[in-house]
């Protein structure tokens, strides 16, 4: 079956046309900067300007333009928050996507897009089944110590708050990848999963479950991430409303779009970030090592809750291509067992053919691994089989 996989995030898209019966991506294009003055769009090894402030609806009609004439069998798009009733893949209908809506103040920087993404795809592809597939799927076997707040009772069940997890697309398919790389049953490993991109979070997978995660009831928990803050003490938070006069939209802005990185550094990327503490900037050095403080720690506190570790993945745009980032964030992990070989780190380069390397010293019992992410290949799979079962 030929499906068409659009996946938006909160300043790209990616999308492939994949035959899900080999697994092949036919066809595979990107767009990244969405509202900056560098918005490319990539396909193969070409790359196009689209020109400044181009925004995701047109960047999205750009790509499905180009995949009309290939007359894909169904489409599929990427939620990132599902709430408590969407845990399987869902053919969208009006109440579908009526419901998914109503969530969007839980993800603000993810939903709205994806809905924007979803109408222009049904206006375009009208004949074909379109689903939904969602990144808090794969947290639903959360136990509760790890799922709810210390909150109240009633306080939680009024506003449905207690922690959903994200990236769950991504974290399913390192732990799959992961097994098949090791060759091992995934129900019998223990797997920190480390998806670092825009968007960062760190999974503990045991037995192929989701037992704990770092993001929470909404994508702002957790990591120092491209523009939000992660963890910050509430009572920041507090103060800033009472003192600083700031509203509940303010806060928002604040903690979505100009903390994490872009806070620290003036930029969220990584690679710039990276230039420049090497010439000795010292934001982007404080940023680095924030960054990876924070991404340390909860690999650590995940192998203490795993009751110990099989294998600690990298993934997601940071995780696939900073060596730097890797290699800082594995040192210091040897009372765990984890040993990091620095030269293959150094070397490591992943491809189609090689979704996932190794990078650990020979003698090291935890395997350190980059794991090319491919949610798109995931999210297709899914509607496959869906459709199969519709």
């Amino acid at each position: 079956m030929r499906v068409l996989a659009l996946n938006c995030g909160s300043s790209s898209v990616k999308s492939a046309l994949i035959d899900t019966a080999h697994g092949q991506r036919l066809q595979e294009m990107q767009v990244e900067n969405i509202g900056s003055d560098h918005a490319r769009l990539h396909a193969g090894d070409q790359v196009r300007e689209l020109g400044s402030g181009i925004d995701l609806p047109a960047a999205v009609d750009e790509l499905l333009a180009a995949y009309r004439s290939a007359s894909p069998e169904a489409v599929v798009h990427r939620v990132v928050h599902g709430g408590e009733g969407f845990r399987d893949p869902t053919l969208l209908t009006d109440s579908v996507l009526q419901d998914i809506e109503q969530l969007s103040h839980l993800a603000p920087l993810h939903n709205p897009p994806a809905l924007a993404a979803i109408h222009r795809a049904l206006a375009a592809l009208p004949d074909v089944p379109h689903f939904a597939v969602f990144d808090t799927a794969f947290h639903s076997t959360l136990p509760a110590h790890a799922r709810e707040y210390a909150l109240p009772g009633d306080i939680r069940q009024r506003f449905g708050i207690r922690r959903f997890g994200f990236h769950g697309i991504n974290h399913a398919h390192v732990a799959q990848s992961v097994a098949a790389y090791l060759k091992r049953d995934v129900s019998k490993l223990r797997i920190v999963s480390c998806h670092l991109g825009n968007g960062a979070s760190v999974t503990a997978i045991d037995g192929g479950r989701s037992v704990d995660t770092s993001m929470g009831m909404t994508p702002l928990e957790g990591l120092v991430m491209g523009t939000r803050a992660g963890d910050v003490d509430p009572g920041v938070l507090l103060q800033l409303r009472r003192e600083g006069h700031l509203d509940a939209d303010e806060l928002d802005d604040l903690l979505n779009k100009r903390s994490g990185l872009k806070g620290l550094a003036g930029t969220n990327d990584m690679r710039e970030i990276e230039r420049r503490a090497a010439a000795g900037d010292q934001d982007c050095e404080l940023a680095i090592a924030m960054y990876v403080h924070r991404i340390r720690k909860y690999i650590g506190a995940y192998a203490a809750e795993l009751g110990g570790v099989d294998a600690i993945a990298f993934t997601a745009g940071i995780g696939e291509h900073s060596s730097l980032i890797r290699r800082r964030c594995s040192e210091r992990l040897e009372f765990m067992g984890a040993l990091l070989d620095v030269a293959s780190n150094d070397s490591l380069k992943l491809t189609s053919d090689q979704p996932v390397a190794a990078f650990n010293a020979a003698d090291s019992r935890v395997h350190l691994l980059a794991v090319r992410a491919d949610e798109e290949l995931a999210m297709a799979r899914a509607t496959a089989a869906a459709l199969g079962r519709h």
